[in-house]
């Protein structure tokens, strides 16, 4: 079964407009973004199209390519200080401290639960991308607890929260990266998530038939956006998350769940 996540990104948007009715006032979504990227403009992009139809305010900041990090550090505090969340879109620049950055949103309005010095545990939400997999596996009816799971990749966007929401919610989870595992791993899994940004390089006898194959990875290839699975995957796969369409409209979905729990817990 090869997964719309669009389809089940409008099914989350209705939801979240009867959430949004629970807050009877206005919200403000900050998002700091340096530098002109016409990938990261795309994303950006679909950010504000999901806020206007949830009657969110989307307030952008806007910095030069050439902004020294403290200037960005004082965008994200100021941002933060008006809005009652922030999005840093990364990636940022070369030279500046990704980590010191995220360090400044506050945990209570960090929507995309990457603040470096709050332990997972202690998040009051957590990473969209992560949320996005856990939706489209209990929505399409696949087991979590038990089960064995290779997460390929530990970047902080999808391999770390996503083993560590699977593990929380008792998947059987092993990680496969350069520095450990094997991609024989993925033979014996009933779930793989992969975000190593590598494309094409799951192939078909990589996996077992009847695997649940959560395809968040996301890199360029001929000008086209790919994903780490080969598409001849959904042979194997009882799911599969195609790239584009599959995880990332579901992910920006829970951005603004995230957004509406948070004021929801914190005013």
């Amino acid at each position: 079964m090869i997964i719309d996540g669009r389809k089940l990104a409008e099914k989350l948007y209705l939801e979240l407009a009867e959430k949004r009715k629970e807050i009877p006032r206005g919200l403000k979504l900050g998002i700091v973004v340096v530098g002109e990227n016409p990938v990261i403009e795309s994303f950006v992009k679909i950010k504000t199209r999901a806020a206007e139809r949830l009657n969110v305010e989307m307030v952008r900041t806007n910095l030069p390519e050439t902004s020294t990090e403290g200037e960005i550090l004082k965008a994200v505090q100021t941002s933060a200080e008006n809005t009652e969340a922030v999005i840093v879109q990364l990636p940022l620049p070369k030279g500046v401290n990704v980590n010191a950055v995220l360090s400044v949103v506050p945990r209570e309005k960090d929507v995309d639960a990457l603040n470096p010095s709050v332990p997972e545990e202690e998040r009051p939400v957590h990473a969209p991308v992560a949320l996005a997999v856990v939706e489209i596996l209990k929505r399409n009816g696949v087991e979590i607890a038990g089960k064995r799971t290779v997460v390929v990749g530990a970047g902080r966007l999808v391999g770390a929260p996503s083993a560590w929401l699977l593990k929380n919610l008792g998947a059987n989870v092993s990680m496969f990266t350069l520095e450990r595992g094997s991609i024989e791993d993925l033979k014996t899994a009933d779930i793989v998530v992969s975000g190593a940004g590598n494309p094409g390089f799951i192939k078909p006898e990589h996996l077992k038939v009847g695997v649940a194959l959560i395809d968040a990875g996301t890199s360029e290839l001929n000008k086209k956006i790919r994903g780490d699975a080969d598409p001849a995957c959904v042979e194997k796969a009882g799911i599969f998350t195609p790239v584009p369409g599959g995880v990332g409209p579901v992910a920006v979905a829970m951005i603004f769940r995230n957004l509406f729990d948070l004021v929801q817990k914190h005013g």
